[in-house]
């Protein structure tokens, strides 16, 4: 297949080495005025005999992906950003024997008539037509689209050339994104952009990728989660702040996991966690638009209240029945299950060990999760009735975790105690643990309001909206091994 392809690019190098010849390769005094969607909801309604009358003028360009050559007149189909249109092209056109020598996947520009065929199909009658781009490589065989799916990844330019579907996917994904951002407007947050790199990557758990900057001589991050930045700005009085951004994780590929992943950020002054988590629902209904959808063959139930479920609640739904907060007794549920502990783990890091070991996986329907522990919780704010748990949910939808809030820890003494756990952690081994941030601490000591934040991963969102089975799908160009 691939020598086939190799001598099918090397005749069409040579059709462009003749089009150089005769001065005539990739002209730019094209101008197109019509996309084919536009004309078939313009003509496509009108009967055969009103066109022949009007005789509508029509110029369209694009990518050729139909060709019927047939004596002395053809058809050939063209593919804009918009949709497919058919082209009738007869001897009477001056460069037709040119024409019945350019290749599929060629981009092209026709100016003509419209009208409809004896089939009643809506067509341009070309009066003039121009090769615009001569394409050096065939598009895949009979335009059932890339089988191979690590192909279609990598070369996302083609898939969206021969899968319309997939051009549809990301039509959605904007559209989830504008209902996302146009409910958080409405409430009156501000949208704004932070850093991609900084000096101390914080704001989550996670291990962050480095850079360095040369003319400054100093090390960087590339932002993990813009949350520090975002609080940052509630203290200057930027009460509602929202950021729809790029996070940075250097961790695994998987389904659900890509190293480049787009999320949305936002705090809310004088609001806690409950606030957040209304919210957050609203915000998943209106993505969806406020009903349930279908994914992978299940129904996910978003029209409905979601469940609230705490962590204890979750475990023990899976028959543990013993002291979840003993960290002897959760060490030995966890060794049952072979998961490997560190000696510094105290029982909340364990306790929510062995909630993604066990209960994660049954979170089908959307379920919010609450009674975080402080241990594994470094930015939530401690309960009032309960200072070992904090005012924190996540939201998990077919078993991904979709969304993540809490009061925000507003305290400025225990957050430092608290990154210096993280610091010792770090210390300790924990590659993902935070590091301690002096600026943001004095930040706090200028007085953070009351507030609630949560973070909402976007991509899987999308994944679950438009039923992609993976987080690659809904990226357009995700992180790929380099080709062999």
């Amino acid at each position: 297949m691939e020598q086939e392809d190799n001598k099918l690019t090397e005749e069409r190098r040579e059709k462009l080495k003749a089009l150089r010849a005769a001065g005539r390769a990739f002209p730019n005094d094209f101008r197109r005025k019509d996309f084919a969607n536009d004309l078939h909801h313009q003509w496509g309604q009108r009967s055969k005999q009103d066109l022949e009358g009007q005789k509508p003028p029509a110029t369209v360009a694009g990518r050729m992906m139909l060709k019927r050559v047939m004596g002395k007149a053809s058809f050939a189909t063209l593919q804009d950003g918009t949709g497919r249109i058919q082209v009738y092209v007869s001897q009477e056109v001056a460069n037709y024997e040119d024409f019945k020598r350019w290749d599929l996947g060629d981009i092209v520009g026709v100016q003509g008539r419209v009208f409809k065929t004896m089939k009643g199909e809506l067509t341009v009658h070309a009066e003039k037509i121009v090769l615009l781009v001569k394409a050096l490589r065939p598009l895949p065989e009979k335009f059932h689209g890339l089988a191979d799916q690590e192909l279609r990844y990598r070369q996302r330019y083609v898939d969206l050339i021969v899968n319309p579907e997939v051009k549809d996917l990301f039509l959605k994904r904007t559209w989830i994104i504008q209902a996302i951002r146009g409910v958080l407007q409405e409430e009156g947050y501000l949208e704004v952009e932070t850093p991609m790199m900084q000096p101390i990557p914080g704001g989550a758990v996670a291990r962050p990728f480095k850079t360095h900057h040369n003319a400054l001589d100093l090390d960087l991050y590339l932002r993990i989660a813009p949350e520090l930045y975002l609080k940052r700005l509630v203290v200057g009085g930027v009460e509602r702040v929202f950021e729809i951004n790029r996070n940075f994780r250097n961790e695994g590929i998987s389904t659900k996991h890509n190293p480049e992943f787009t999320m949305l950020e936002w705090y809310c002054a004088y609001e806690d966690w409950t606030y957040m988590m209304a919210l957050t629902e609203q915000l998943v209904r209106k993505a969806a638009g406020g009903s349930d959808v279908m994914y992978q063959g299940t129904k996910l139930e978003l029209a409905k209240p979601f469940v609230r479920l705490t962590i204890p609640e979750a475990i023990r739904r899976q028959g543990i029945q013993g002291d979840l907060r003993d960290r002897a007794f959760l060490s030995r549920e966890l060794g049952k299950l072979k998961i490997e502990q560190r000696a510094n783990q105290g029982w909340g890091s364990l306790q929510l060990m062995l909630f993604e070991a066990l209960a994660e996986k049954h979170l089908i329907q959307p379920t919010f999760v609450t009674d975080f522990p402080a241990e594994v919780s470094p930015l939530a704010r401690r309960r009032d009735s309960d200072p070992d748990l904090t005012d924190r949910f996540e939201l998990f939808i077919d078993a991904k975790e979709i969304a993540n809030g809490f009061s925000e820890l507003n305290d400025p003494e225990d957050q430092a105690a608290r990154f210096l756990e993280q610091a010792k952690a770090k210390e300790a081994g924990d590659q993902e643990a935070m590091y301690y941030d002096a600026d943001y601490i004095r930040a706090l000591e200028y007085g953070l309001p009351p507030t609630a934040g949560a973070g909402l991963g976007v991509d899987r969102l999308v994944m679950l909206l438009t039923d992609s089975p993976s987080i690659r799908d809904v990226i357009l160009f995700p992180h790929m091994r380099p080709e062999a």
